[in-house]
Formats: structure tokens, C-alpha cells, sequence
């Protein structure tokens, strides 16, 4: 008898909330229509200050966090929120890093900063949900 929940395979059960921290409007709406119908919510913060605050505040199961964001950006919020989450004995959430600049370097900085998982921009749609599903241990749709 196995013991383990079968995978997912059909979208997530229940709503999944994503913090989505994107400055460019022109790629928030991008986000939104690559998410229509696919079971996920997402919540747009414009910002880093805005990101950490949104996380205080709300219940997420993934981040998807911009690099270069104004006011505060995404490894200093990244560093925040993993603060945060330490401080409240917090498991924590999967933060992946979004950025145009895809060397070594700028991976290895995202992930010294907190951050799970590093994604390159331009993001296209089906590998962003497959990646999605993958990051919250779901099957991912063909």
C-alpha cells in the first residue's frame, strides 16, 4: 500500500496564491493572461518594500520576485522576507528569482540572497507553468 498522495495532475486542488514582485506593468499583464485558467492567484507588488509587505500580510505558496525593482529591489526583499519567515519559525516559501541578467554570477548572488530558484527573462509561457507545477511539486501539464 503506498502511503504517498498521488501527484497532482490536473491543476492545483485549491487556490494557490503567488506574489508576483514586477515593476513593468507591461509584464504584470503579460503574467496575468500566462495564469488565466490555470487554478493559480496571483498578487502584483511593484515594488520590493511592497513584496515584503504583501508577504507579511498574506499567505503565499510561491514568489516569483524580480531582480532590479525601484524603492527596494528583489535580493533585498528576498533577504527581508527570509528574515521574516526565520523570525516566525516560518517554513520557507519558495522564492524564485526573475531577471534579464542570466550569468553565473547574477544566480549564484540570488541565491546567496535566499532565493530557490533562478528563472531567466524573456519568460514564455508553458516552461513558466512547468516550472510553476514543478516548484510546488505538482505534475506539470504537457
Amino acid at each position: 500500500m503506498n502511503s504517498m498522495p498521488p501527484a497532482r495532475d490536473d491543476g492545483p486542488d485549491k487556490p494557490v496564491h503567488i506574489l508576483v514582485a514586477e515593476d513593468s506593468e507591461s509584464n504584470q499583464m503579460l503574467l496575468s493572461l500566462y495564469f488565466t485558467d490555470s487554478g493559480y492567484t496571483l498578487d502584483f507588488a511593484e515594488n520590493g518594500r511592497e513584496a515584503v509587505a504583501r508577504f507579511k500580510k498574506g499567505s503565499y505558496e510561491l514568489v516569483l520576485m524580480d531582480i532590479f525593482m525601484p524603492v527596494m529591489d528583489g535580493l533585498d526583499a528576498t533577504r527581508e522576507i527570509r528574515s521574516f519567515e526565520k523570525e516566525r519559525g516560518l517554513s520557507p516559501v519558495p522564492i524564485v528569482a526573475v531577471s534579464a541578467n542570466a550569468f553565473a554570477e547574477d544566480r549564484q548572488r540570488s541565491m546567496k540572497a535566499g532565493c530557490s530558484d533562478f528563472m531567466a527573462k524573456p519568460i514564455r509561457k508553458v516552461p513558466l507553468l512547468k516550472f510553476v507545477a514543478r516548484t510546488l511539486g505538482e505534475t506539470p501539464q504537457p
